[in-house]
């Protein structure tokens, strides 16, 4: 990394938050597979650090939340047991969504489990400045966990849609047509207007479409959890506070007081090079 100039670290980063996987970043800027993987994880582990510090005691009034699957490796169904216990197998990404500020401000990738759940919700209220509206869908293991998390401090719905049965004698990728929704008030006095989750899963397209490792029927998946996590927060990163939302003509991150500009890859690439000065410090 220190004899890698900065020109080519902003222009792997930018190649890879335009939804390139690494081997095609590794061709369209003439380095190896290996450099851009080591940059890669450098550079989630600074987006990490600088979004877990600074998304919090957000004024969000409104949260929605949904999960995106992935996998690492190969499929649950293909993956062996020796693979699985080292990470291989299906993976899902949790994501909450200020619906006002369209920022994406808190998420957990693991299992869909109680734990995963409950872990994630205690992130997603420590990160709220006040009483929000929550809505999820009808995963079951969100009751207890948002119940753990809030108790009562929350006004939440979920959103549980309907889906038809397809024909069970043909293969299908697409999951079975939505015949429809239903709204559930769980604790406190949602509006029943804005129990949607229609903007999260807006966002899923956002996270399929600029983060090759979500794409599916391909061959772009990571091979390693770790690094299905580093690339998530730099997307996330990109996401919140260098790319102008359509609908709102600035950042997320602009559009919720967390900066007053939209940020460059130059100064993406500024918080790695200041996490190694302080490690530089720190050993000296």
């Amino acid at each position: 990394m220190n004899f890698l100039p900065s020109e080519k670290r902003t222009q792997i980063i930018a190649c890879l938050c335009e939804g390139n996987g690494v081997r095609a970043t590794a061709r369209l800027c003439d380095v190896t597979k290996n450099t851009v993987s080591r940059l890669l994880v450098w550079i989630g582990e600074a987006c990490t650090r600088y979004q877990d510090d600074t998304l919090r005691n957000l004024p969000c009034k409104r949260v929605q939340i949904d999960e995106i699957w992935a996998f690492v490796g190969a499929k649950q169904k293909n993956a062996s047991d020796e693979k699985k216990a080292n990470g291989w197998g299906d993976i899902w990404t949790w994501t909450a969504l200020c619906p006002d500020t369209k920022l994406l401000f808190c998420w957990f990738i693991g299992a869909r489990d109680a734990g995963a759940a409950n872990h994630f919700m205690h992130d997603v209220a420590d990160r709220l400045a006040h009483r929000v509206q929550l809505t999820t869908d009808g995963h079951k293991p969100y009751l207890a966990a948002v119940e753990d998390a809030f108790g009562t401090d929350v006004d939440y719905a979920q959103l549980v849609k309907i889906y038809g049965e397809g024909p069970k004698t043909e293969a299908r990728y697409s999951p079975a047509q939505c015949m429809g929704a239903r709204k559930a008030v769980i604790t406190g006095e949602p509006d029943y207007l804005h129990v949607s989750t229609s903007h999260v899963e807006r966002l899923n397209l956002s996270i399929r479409m600029g983060n090759r490792r979500f794409t599916r029927l391909t061959n772009a998946h990571s091979k390693k959890a770790e690094n299905h996590e580093h690339a998530f927060a730099l997307f996330a990163m990109h996401y919140n506070f260098c790319k102008i939302h359509s609908a709102l003509r600035v950042t997320p991150a602009m559009q919720a007081g967390i900066t007053d500009h939209v940020w460059e890859i130059t100064e993406v690439i500024s918080l790695l090079e200041s996490a190694v000065r302080k490690q530089n410090r720190s050993a000296a």
